[in-house]
């Protein structure tokens, strides 16, 4: 492997924008091809974006020698297939979230990954940045005390006439809580402990299309941390996280995408005994972070920030999340 890491874009989301303005940050990455089904799309993309190779379809991407790592950004019914097609083709794979949407779809990742010799990992881009880190290590320290509380949540308004918005489409598992759900519940797991809880709650409201277009649930953990986690696609704009202990409170305004508009974050302490905080994080995107990330295990040997390990404890999670919406019943893992 060379010394910068050559990444290709499996597909032409909307979504690949944000990895692309990393990639070209990023000091030991360049981003070298993106393949679309349709040669024509894929060319005026690639030009549009200045990216030098064009691919008419996956399968040529995947057989080029000349591709260290494969971003894949398509709809989450895929993610699975394409993720194993490119391990079994000897490329790493940063997959974004959900990686898989079923427990035989994570284990059949984890034995291609294992075969093949390659790094996979999800990309939940807050969970590279160095507030999370920072928040990590302020729990771990005791500032909270003992952690009893995570109330945390993810909303945005998705038109119900934007009826073709993959999000939206039950053949391709959209869904709010697939969608943006995964990032509450992410966060709940890896500041309770890094497993999944014991005991899961959920209510969801359907959408049209029958997907979620709401889910709201609460997790409990062994160690009797609950986390109460909201998502949807029928409210305005909402993020936040409150993290709650007996000794203190932490609030974090910007949860998920802190400093990717170039701004820096801020995280707010509040002691039981009324003392404040404000601690400051200079501004870095959450996505060059994780760029960043793969650079460091495919060049420096580092483990993943997110290993396969963690991504099955956050998919138990959503799996029972879904089945107590639809059974109307505490599902117990």
């Amino acid at each position: 492997m060379s010394e910068k890491l050559r990444w290709a874009l499996l597909s032409t989301a909307r979504i690949n924008n944000a990895l692309i303005n990393a990639l070209r940050q990023a000091k030991r990455s360049a981003l070298v091809a993106v393949a679309s089904r349709d040669l024509a799309r894929g060319q005026a993309y690639a030009q549009e974006k200045g990216i030098p190779q064009v691919y008419g379809s996956y399968e040529a991407l995947l057989a080029d020698p000349a591709i260290d790592v494969i971003y894949i950004s398509l709809p989450n019914a895929l993610h699975a297939e394409w993720t194993i097609k490119a391990a079994e083709a000897g490329k790493h794979v940063l997959c974004e979230k959900p990686l898989v949407t079923s427990i035989e779809e994570l284990n059949r990742v984890e034995a291609a990954t294992i075969v093949h010799g390659v790094t996979v990992f999800e990309a939940f881009m807050y969970l590279h940045h160095p507030q999370t880190f920072k928040v990590k290590e302020m729990i771990q320290a005791g500032r909270l005390g003992h952690l009893q509380l995570i109330n945390s949540w993810f909303n945005f308004y998705l038109p119900a006439v934007d009826a073709q918005n993959v999000r939206l489409s039950p053949n391709l598992v959209g869904g709010s809580a697939w969608d943006v759900g995964v990032y509450p519940n992410s966060l709940s797991i890896v500041m309770s402990g890094g497993t999944a809880p014991i005991e899961v709650w959920a209510d969801q409201i359907p959408g049209e299309s029958g997907i979620d277009v709401a889910m709201r649930a609460q997790l409990k953990f062994a160690n009797r941390v609950v986390a109460q986690v909201s998502s949807g696609f029928r409210t305005a704009f909402r993020q936040a996280a409150y993290l709650v202990g007996d000794e203190g409170t932490l609030y974090l305004p910007e949860p998920w995408k802190p400093g990717e508009a170039g701004q820096d974050s801020q995280i707010f302490f509040s002691a039981f005994d009324g003392s404040e905080e404000i601690l400051t994080v200079p501004a870095i995107s959450p996505y060059l972070c994780e760029v960043e990330a793969m650079e460091a295990c495919l060049l420096d040997g580092a483990a993943p920030v997110v290993p396969l390990s963690l991504s099955r404890e956050f998919l138990r999670s959503m799996l029972a999340t879904y089945e107590s919406a639809q059974s109307g019943q505490v599902v117990k893992l």
